[in-house]
């Protein structure tokens, strides 16, 4: 019982750490996609003499850019409020897994320390009835 319970443990553990793998892959995703339109505003332009109408278009696209930029940042945020709730949960799930590991270990101890006793009673045995024939 203790066994699937520790193996269960572990399982919860390995699955929380794949989904914090996958966070943290958003994140890394969110990070580029930040960096890649921080440079599209800073290197979009139009030409020197060009239509005032083209450095109106212009300003709307840098502000549209940087509304993107603004929500992308609100979901990393959000992202690593889960990260922190999750990596809470990856320890705690840590802590029980560690417990019923060294339940089992004891249990498994227990279980040779009986095997040895037996061993020994038997050896015991066999000594007293040779010397009892003999």
């Amino acid at each position: 019982m203790i066994e699937k319970l520790y193996e269960l443990k572990k399982m919860q553990t390995d699955q929380k750490m794949m989904e914090k793998g996958q966070i943290l892959s958003k994140i890394s995703h969110i990070n580029d996609e930040i960096m890649f339109t921080e440079n599209k505003i800073n290197t979009t332009s139009v030409e020197k003499y060009g239509a005032v109408s083209d450095f109106a278009i212009l300003q709307i696209h840098k502000n549209t850019m940087k509304l993107h930029i603004k929500k992308l940042e609100e979901e990393k945020v959000i992202l690593n409020k889960e990260m922190d709730i999750l990596n809470k949960e990856i320890i705690e799930l840590q802590k029980e897994s560690e417990q019923f590991k060294y339940i089992l270990e004891e249990q498994q101890q227990e279980q040779l320390r009986q095997i040895l006793v037996a061993e020994e009673e038997a050896s015991n045995e066999y000594i007293q009835s040779k010397y009892i024939t003999g």
